[in-house]
């Protein structure tokens, strides 16, 4: 019993040991020692989400040796798969694949929404061509077909005297509206330069989540702010106005405040609609609280509309007399129509009453440039 229960153990002790050798049957996702680490690097462009998911290969004392032999120039035959001329996969193992949320632009040409394989073909002259295949679920580019490319796209390769050993994509370089997608390996930075449409698909997102709206969400500052974000980028305007109206007028949602009728008054004014935005203005100071109104005047000075900002500055200190912000505007009123005297003696009970040392300090500012001769508006 003893020496089958030993022969038994020792036999299952070898066979442990040899299938657990055999890494070709391996099923489980272990990383190897010194393999390509996997990565996904991600950056939004507006509402745009970009994603890059690819494995980092290692140069590994390999310096000088990357470029034109580890990664080879142009199509090459990888001597698996198709065995047909094919590009390099950008990184390590399966296919690098660049999923963007929206259409956009890679280096001013088109590419539609969607998850891409991301090839690149060497050039020993400086350049490479970055291919966007619709294939993204293969392994690497051996099985690459140029008929299933969605875009290519050539640019320009730059030099680093800093070598990165891990193979790495980053964005670069970012505005409102692009990015720049940069590889970094070696000795050697390849990018290309991802442009998007975002107010369109901003204008596109709020279009969902306004009809989308219930409860305590649909409220008149929702639809105004929807309105507003086209005011500001200047696009979708004839929608934009329904969108106000909506805030304004709407069963249930709609109430008049001094922001909406402003908003709606805006966009009249762009949309070249003047005597329909001046009735909506002057709607507006109806609802507008004291601050609201002195910094509309104030834009109106800024706008050099000097006698329509002193209507506004003595209108708000009729409205709201007691509101100590409307002394300011008064005192501008006064400079404004050269009434030096008027104006000092509101800016000595302005500089008295301040309600903080802030605006105490301004206040002392203003008047010592009154008393001085100097223009304060």
């Amino acid at each position: 019993m003893t020496y089958f229960y030993k022969s038994t153990i020792s036999i299952l002790f070898f066979v442990t040991v040899v299938f657990c050798q055999i890494p070709a049957f391996a099923q489980l996702n272990i990383p190897q020692e010194g393999g390509s680490k996997k990565a996904s690097v991600s950056e939004w462009i507006g509402s745009t989400k970009i994603t890059i998911d690819y494995g980092r290969p290692a140069v590994s004392g390999r310096e000088g040796k990357i470029w034109g032999q580890l990664v080879p120039y142009g199509f090459t035959d990888l001597g698996y798969g198709y065995r047909t001329p094919a590009p390099w996969r950008a990184g390590a193992n399966m296919n690098t694949v660049f999923s963007i949320a929206h259409d956009a632009k890679i280096e001013g040409k088109d590419l539609s929404a969607g998850n891409y394989g991301l090839h690149i073909a060497l050039a020993e002259n400086g350049e490479a061509t970055v291919i966007f295949s619709k294939n993204y679920t293969a392994w690497g580019s051996y099985f690459y077909k140029p008929e299933e490319d969605a875009l290519r796209v050539v640019v320009k390769t730059d030099k680093t005297e800093v070598s990165q050993e891990y193979l790495q994509y980053e964005f670069v370089n970012q505005t409102a509206n692009t990015a720049n997608v940069q590889l970094h390996w070696e000795k050697l930075k390849i990018q290309f330069k991802v442009e998007v449409d975002v107010p369109k698909h901003v204008v596109s997102e709020i279009r969902k989540q306004l009809v989308g709206l219930s409860g305590s969400m649909n409220t008149w500052q929702t639809w105004n702010e929807a309105a507003q974000y086209c005011l500001t980028n200047k696009v979708n305007l004839e929608e934009a106005l329904q969108w106000s109206e909506y805030s304004i007028s709407a069963v249930f949602v709609g109430e008049k405040h001094f922001t909406n009728l402003m908003t709606k008054a805006a966009i009249l004014t762009l949309l070249g609609r003047i005597d329909e935005a001046k009735i909506q203005q002057k709607e507006a100071v109806n609802y507008g609280t004291a601050q609201e109104i002195h910094f509309y005047a104030r834009g109106l000075q800024a706008q050099k509309k000097q006698t329509e900002a002193t209507e506004l500055f003595k209108f708000n200190a009729q409205k709201f007399p007691k509101e100590w912000v409307t002394k300011v505007g008064l005192v501008r009123a006064y400079a404004a129509e050269n009434n030096v005297k008027k104006a000092l003696e509101v800016a000595q009970d302005a500089y008295q009453t301040a309600p903080d040392e802030a605006n105490k300090k301004n206040m002392e500012a203003l008047l010592n440039k009154l008393k001085a001769g100097q223009p304060i508006n």
